[in-house]
């Protein structure tokens, strides 16, 4: 077992270690929410959910909500 200066050495260089793997790995979990919730740009008229693009919200509102009339918007998607 270290002590001391000696121990305080060696945690500095597994901080060190444990820093760089974690860089080397990428994206962290709050940054692909981030980025994940940036991506859901359309949001449906009835019940506020979010799709990505408006093809999705196109089949979305057909399936989900048919008896309500298409959004100007999507008519032509």
């Amino acid at each position: 077992m270290a002590r001391g200066h000696q121990k305080l050495q060696s945690q500095a260089k597994n901080q060190e270690k444990q820093a760089k793997m974690k860089k080397q790995q990428g994206h962290s979990a709050g940054d692909q929410k981030k980025a994940a919730q940036k991506a859901l740009v359309h949001v449906c008229a009835v019940c506020k959910a979010q799709m990505p693009d408006p093809k999705t919200y196109k089949q979305h509102f057909e399936n989900k909500h048919p008896k309500n009339d298409l959004p100007e918007d999507l008519k032509d998607v």
